[in-house]
């Protein structure tokens, strides 16, 4: 790869590694497996690059590749025993304004979320990125119609996680 490839990659990895981190807080549950899923995110992304041809936005195509990397990594991961960070449980911020209840309310979310499958899942993430629909099918490889549809009915599928 030249030098001036490799100097649009980084710059516009820094520009948009926020999504990234934010599929990465969606896929999984401790800040190891983060960094690991991050790490990937950017191997497969920099593999990547050389292939993109600029028809979408990088921000798009980076999307693309960052959902398929850990949908393809959560599901290898699915076949593994589960098991649950000790520190992650008792570990808590604290702050002089401190609201409890959005935290628990975020984290009540991201749980809801965790049990969606991994395109359900990806859906919810663009929507929740301010994504509009065009944008969504255009990332998840699906028709506008069908991504609407998905959307009506993980919101059904949350809210009944959410209040059983």
């Amino acid at each position: 790869m030249n030098k001036e490839l490799e100097h649009q990659f980084v710059k516009n990895l820094e520009k948009h590694q926020n999504i990234a981190h934010k599929i990465c807080r969606i896929y999984t549950h401790d800040q190891e497996s983060h960094n690991d899923l991050f790490q990937e995110i950017t191997i497969q992304l920099w593999k990547a690059y050389p292939k993109f041809r600029g028809d979408s936005k990088f921000s798009t195509w980076m999307y693309r590749v960052a959902l398929n990397t850990a949908i393809t990594l959560y599901r290898k991961k699915k076949r593994s025993i589960k098991t649950q960070d000790y520190d992650n449980v008792h570990f808590k911020i604290k702050a002089e304004v401190y609201n409890d209840e959005a935290e628990q309310h975020l984290k009540l979310m991201y749980e809801a979320i965790r049990q969606l499958n991994d395109i359900d899942k990806a859906l919810v993430f663009l929507y929740l990125e301010d994504k509009n629909y065009a944008e969504i099918s255009d990332t998840l490889g699906i028709s506008e119609v069908n991504a609407r549809v998905k959307m009506n009915r993980v919101k059904t599928k949350l809210k009944n996680i959410i209040n059983p």
